[in-house]
């Protein structure tokens, strides 16, 4: 650990209801900015949206297979395209990478790994790909797909923007959303694998169950409040 001045907590905050996209990218872009000046702290922002597609600076226009269903929103952060809607827990993430090792991989790792500690608080296995982002859980009741690979969804995606070695965007986990929804688009340009949620997979939980689950586990994945990156 260095002799710098400690971390303070990030804010916690969870928005009530759905909030509007555009006003979302707006406010996080606005508070990045403001922690990158050292005028406001960091913040981890918990929403839901209502139904829209997103795409990310890697999308490819095939894999946008209905254009007019919901709102699609072109956004700066990376990946491909994704969905949000009500049920999912989008996490916005804005922290001081700065102050926290300066580490962009190292930093979405430790996304992952957050996502996958939530998850074992519901006994769900969470699980990385290489090549593939985002976190997955195996589905061992089902056949396995064409190229004979174990069938597999994925639960949470992950895309991510840096401003000034500020986080902004952050990460979506499946709660209870309907997932015919991701019919419209090839989520993350993956075909040969499907969706789940917390709800499909047979668990009773709740988005405050779930939020619960996040914030117990910040800690052990990002470190104790106060601390700071070597």
């Amino acid at each position: 650990m260095t002799d710098a001045p400690a971390l303070p907590r990030p804010e916690w905050r969870i928005a009530p209801g759905l909030t509007d996209y555009a006003e979302a990218e707006a406010f996080m872009e606005a508070r990045a900015d403001a922690i990158a000046r050292a005028e406001a702290g960091e913040l981890i922002w918990l929403v839901e949206h209502p139904p829209l597609y997103t795409a990310g600076t890697s999308a490819n226009p095939a894999d946008l297979v209905a254009p007019d269903r919901f709102p699609v929103h072109a956004t700066r952060r990376g990946g491909q395209y994704t969905y949000h809607g009500p049920g999912q827990r989008v996490v916005y993430v804005m922290l001081d990478l700065g102050q926290r090792g300066r580490d962009v991989r190292a930093f979405v790792k430790s996304l992952e790994d957050w996502v996958i500690a939530a998850l074992e608080e519901f006994n769900v296995k969470g699980e990385i790909r290489p090549g593939r982002v985002g976190v997955w859980v195996s589905r061992p009741e089902r056949p396995p797909g064409p190229d004979g690979a174990p069938a597999e969804d994925k639960i949470a995606a992950i895309g991510v923007r840096l401003r000034r070695w500020v986080s902004f965007h952050g990460l979506s986990i499946n709660v209870d959303p309907d997932l015919e929804h991701f019919s419209g688009i090839v989520p993350c340009g993956i075909r040969q694998h499907g969706v789940t949620s917390l709800v499909d997979l047979g668990l009773p939980v709740t988005m405050a169950d779930l939020d619960l689950a996040l914030e117990r586990r910040f800690e052990g994945v990002f470190g104790p409040h106060g601390a700071r990156a070597v």
